[in-house]
């Protein structure tokens, strides 16, 4: 199991930024996008043409943006042998988690904004022990660029970085290596293990959790559900001693999420109880961009609207 770090990540040497390298990354990144943007116009077309097929069977009016796209139309004759796949589908093919989902167990990152209070620090631990594959690094003076390089060389899958206000953790944000997304979420009601009351105290279990999602039923949801996922490492039938008793939940309520952390505890012949160990928090998506997190000039996703009608508001997730 991973311990904290105290060395092994470190600033770059000057040698990581030659020009070599960057040229490498330059072109991995173009190429990715290149990728990413055919799937998003596959992901388009296939859901405009399953819009179509559905108004030709049941003779319903079209959207006007799909009945006045000729070249969709004219397609469409010769697309029967093409395979009906849904929009989801289509960006399944090509997904940023896709090439090691359940094959590799992710390798997490856990740090903090720079010269963190004792809280802020006693959250990171909690959080690091939450990812049973996470190891967490005492941040010092590095700054953003030179952590996400090293985190990068070092063949880490995602990098968590907690923010905070007088003491108070206010942010989080998840990353994932090499291309993105990067998600950033708020964080609300944030209870520590040993502020819980009747928590279940002792060594925390670092098995292989039981994850638990409810309330995403909306594609940004689910693409939540992706991210946070990936997080964790796939619990296999095979490998007995890294199952655990514990539950991981993550549930959506009016697009706030309530993270739940609980043990199973025996407490009879046949009777089991859950008993929470913490840490307890609620957050809020805020934005969704693509790139890695010292990239400020990734496309944005998706991102909540500063201003909102609540008489009209709609759930996102």
């Amino acid at each position: 199991m991973f311990s904290t770090l105290s060395v092994g990540i470190k600033a770059a040497p000057p040698s990581f930024s030659n020009t070599k390298m960057l040229r490498r990354q330059a072109r991995e990144r173009r190429d990715y996008l290149y990728r990413r943007a055919l799937t998003l116009r596959d992901a388009e077309i296939a859901e405009k043409r399953s819009k179509l097929k559905a108004s030709l069977a049941t003779g319903k009016p079209l959207d006007p943006t799909i009945a006045n796209d000729k070249q969709l139309r004219q397609d469409y004759k010769y697309d029967e042998s093409r395979a009906d796949r849904t929009a989801e589908e289509e960006l399944l093919l090509d997904d940023e988690y896709s090439h090691l989902s359940g094959v590799v167990d992710p390798r997490v990152l856990v740090t903090t904004s720079r010269d963190p209070s004792s809280r802020l620090s006693s959250f990171a631990k909690e959080i690091r022990l939450l990812l049973p594959t996470a190891i967490r690094l005492n941040r010092g003076n590095l700054v953003l660029p030179n952590l996400v390089g090293s985190a990068k060389s070092s063949g880490l899958s995602d990098l968590i970085l907690l923010h905070e206000h007088r003491g108070t953790p206010t942010a989080l944000t998840i990353s994932h290596f090499p291309h993105g997304p990067t998600a950033s979420f708020s964080l609300h009601n944030v209870v520590l293990r040993h502020d819980i009351p009747n928590a279940s105290r002792g060594t925390v279990s670092e098995s292989y959790p039981h994850l638990i999602f409810e309330g995403f039923t909306t594609s940004l949801g689910k693409r939540t559900v992706k991210i946070l996922q990936h997080l964790f490492p796939p619990r296999e039938s095979g490998s007995a001693a890294k199952l655990g008793s514990r539950v991981v939940t993550f549930k959506n309520i009016e697009d706030s999420i309530e993270v739940r952390h609980h043990v199973f505890v025996k407490t009879g012949y046949q009777s089991v109880e859950l008993a929470e160990v913490g840490p307890r928090m609620t957050m809020r998506l805020f934005e969704i961009r693509q790139g890695t997190a010292d990239n400020k000039e990734g496309d944005v996703e998706w991102h909540m609207n500063q201003y909102t009608r609540t008489s009209k508001k709609k759930d996102y997730l």
